[in-house]
């Protein structure tokens, strides 16, 4: 198996995406030794000095000024992991935890942590292994970091907590670390703030979402032109002069994509010469809707690409070895997910806007007024409804997905009596969009199946592109022939279009669609 190095510096989203999914084993880089240590050796010398800094040898949030003494200092550590371990409702998944061990595992490898390096190695091990700490998903309030899931999390490090089992279940984690031949950690002086005073959670809710709406971009691509063929809408408002003349970077990409899907489509060129002037603006528009969602996307991947290597605890340590003291050690408030709360609300909102021109599209192909096609694509319309319902589930997800537009970044609350006094909703606004991803799959779902059956009415081939996502749609959704349940057809192309096997086979065959 494909082992990634952890240094702190340059992990992917795509990597943690591997690591959760079980498809790569980890390791620290040989790089992030060195910063460990060095790091650790400033928390070393103030104990060493009895020097009195904040989380180190005080309490926590608003006890603060409570001075700690140098035999209570690992007694307090385990205390602040037992306390904070407080979150509630349902567990968080296997996968979603994994990548939480993994970004907390990069961020305390930058080097400005002050952890012992036994942390690392504890966490190594336990991705290795496959030790996945039970932890309940809702208790953070996105700043002070993720506490109370990454308390849970570093229970299970020192053999508390619980553990998940590979039915679903839970065990006690000190059954697996025996099975294992691990130990508890013992937690030193910093250690315990340090595993739960970071962006982890949020950054794993924001991986999970991120890889999902990178391959659900270009379904909706391909599924905008799958309505292009089958509604005989016209290609030339993604003509690359347009584009030019407003040259927003998601509006020439999009037109891109559109323009080789559609390439050497016989049906587009059946009806090149047509008297129509214009389309409806969910089929004329669709570059600049696209576009600007992608923009929403890539800035997102952006933030993400960033706060994946950062030091996101408190407080910070920046060894001077030359000129030790006071100034090596830093409180401040990268603990703080504003930046990923945002991104996230943002990109629900553009989700909302994907979903609600997908759906109007919907619309365009069964209204026989404006398809030409039979009424919502029924055989025997009257007798038959067809495909009338698809588009009322459509706009039923549509609707959750409005829910899911509203922020979370607009809610704050004070807590720790008054020190921590404004907080970001990041685990919440993350969390909300990676459930938002299901609503946007199930619309887009809607949106093919109903395509592909208008697509039956024409004799001409679309393009390769759309040939080979048909291909696929007919291996698990049947032509009508009659009326019957679509249910699980949409659930199982909403499904695919999540899990994402289909892109990489249609590129395979058909070639690799701009990025």
């Amino acid at each position: 198996m494909t082992t990634i190095s952890l240094d702190g510096h340059t992990l992917t989203s795509a990597e943690v995406h591997r690591i959760a999914f079980g498809n790569a084993e980890v390791a620290l880089s040989s790089d992030a030794h060195p910063r460990v240590e060095a790091a650790r050796s400033v928390v070393e010398r103030i104990l060493a000095n009895d020097e009195t800094v904040y989380g180190i040898n005080t309490g926590f949030g608003a006890l603060v000024h409570e001075r700690i003494s140098s035999e209570d200092l690992a007694q307090l550590q385990t205390n602040l992991v037992r306390s904070h371990a407080t979150a509630i409702g349902e567990l968080m998944s296997k996968e979603s935890v994994r990548a939480m061990m993994t970004v907390r595992i990069n961020s305390l490898a930058k080097g400005n942590s002050g952890v012992h390096p036994d942390v690392l190695k504890q966490l190594v091990n336990f991705l290795n292994f496959d030790i996945v700490p039970a932890i309940p998903r809702i208790g953070s309030l996105g700043a002070s970091g993720d506490l109370a899931p990454l308390s849970h999390m570093a229970l299970s490090l020192i053999g508390e907590g619980h553990v998940l089992c590979p039915d679903g279940s839970v065990e006690p984690t000190a059954n697996q670390l025996s099975k294992h031949g691990l130990i508890p950690l013992e937690l030193r002086a910093k250690d315990g703030l340090s595993l739960i005073n970071g962006t982890s959670q949020m950054c794993s809710f924001l991986v999970l979402a991120e890889q999902r709406l990178a391959n659900l971009m270009m379904y909706a691509d391909l599924g905008l032109c799958t309505s292009i063929e089958a509604r005989k809408a016209s290609v030339k408002p993604s003509d690359p002069r347009v584009h030019d003349a407003r040259p927003h970077p998601g509006q020439l990409l999009v037109s891109q994509r559109i323009r080789q899907i559609l390439d050497n489509s016989p049906i587009m060129s059946s009806h090149s010469e047509c008297d129509q002037v214009q389309d409806a603006y969910s089929f004329r528009c669709a570059p600049q809707v696209h576009g600007a969602i992608h923009e929403r996307l890539t800035a997102l991947q952006n933030t993400l690409r960033i706060e994946l290597n950062s030091a996101t605890d408190n407080p910070l340590i920046f060894p001077d070895l030359a000129n030790p003291g006071s100034h090596e050690v830093i409180s401040q408030g990268n603990f703080h997910g504003e930046v990923l709360a945002l991104a996230a609300d943002s990109m629900v909102s553009a989700m909302f806007e994907l979903a609600s021109i997908s759906e109007r599209r919907i619309d365009q192909m069964l209204d026989p007024a404006r398809s030409k096609l039979p009424a919502f694509l029924a055989r025997d319309s009257g007798l038959e409804s067809g495909l009338m319902i698809v588009q009322y589930v459509a706009g039923a997800s549509l609707s959750e997905l409005h829910g899911h537009a509203a922020p979370r970044t607009t809610f704050s609350t004070s807590t720790s009596a008054g020190q921590e006094d404004h907080v970001s909703m990041g685990a919440t606004a993350c969390w909300n969009l990676l459930q938002a991803t299901n609503r946007l799959s199930e619309v887009l779902a809607c949106e093919i199946v109903v395509a592909c059956e208008a697509l039956e009415f024409n004799e001409t081939q679309p393009s390769p592109f759309i040939v080979a996502l048909k291909q696929r749609v007919r291996t698990i959704v049947a032509p009508l022939e009659g009326d019957r349940s679509t249910s699980s057809d949409i659930i199982s192309v909403a499904k695919e279009l999540l899990e994402s096997k289909w892109l990489a086979r249609i590129e395979a065959e058909e070639g690799r669609l701009p990025r």
